[in-house]
């Protein structure tokens, strides 16, 4: 195995967590995750252990999608005493990230919160690490002039 599974596990989880929004489901997934790449031994490849997780996370995460029925209620509702400027920041983003293809959504995902590297994510996407960073840049400009509009200030 190329890589620590160990290391990977909250990397795996944001990811599911940003797709599903919901702590104990995303919880499931990954742990689901990690049990079906163990399970295969037979895909670990040199270097495509990481996308591997990667793709079975995604995967479960549109099949939960799929079998949902009902919108639930969050568990975790947010700490008053946190920033006003900081949840209005938040909000912001949330709101701008929502406006992207679900696609693009992951890419910034796996490259700023999970910190992935670009050759990892052109290998998951299939495209050359140069149209990946025109991606990125188009996706962030996207985001800044969200960010600019009257709705958020």
């Amino acid at each position: 195995m190329s890589i620590d599974l160990h290391s990977q596990y909250d990397k795996i989880y944001r990811y599911c967590y940003i797709r599903i929004r919901n702590r104990e489901t995303a919880e499931d997934i990954t742990q689901e995750t990690f049990l079906r790449f163990l399970e295969k031994p037979q895909y670990h490849n040199i270097n495509k252990d990481l996308q591997y997780l990667y793709t079975i996370a995604g995967n479960l995460c549109t099949d939960f999608y799929r079998k949902k029925r009902t919108e639930e209620l969050p568990d975790d509702i947010p700490d008053i005493s946190c920033n006003e400027e900081t949840i209005i920041e938040n909000v912001a983003l949330s709101i701008a990230l929502e406006k992207l293809p679900a696609e693009d959504r992951e890419i910034i995902l796996l490259r700023y919160v999970n910190e992935e590297p670009v050759g990892v994510i052109s290998k998951l996407y299939n495209i050359s690490r140069f149209a990946l960073n025109r991606r990125i840049k188009k996706i962030l400009e996207f985001l800044r002039n969200e960010f600019e509009r009257e709705d958020f200030k």
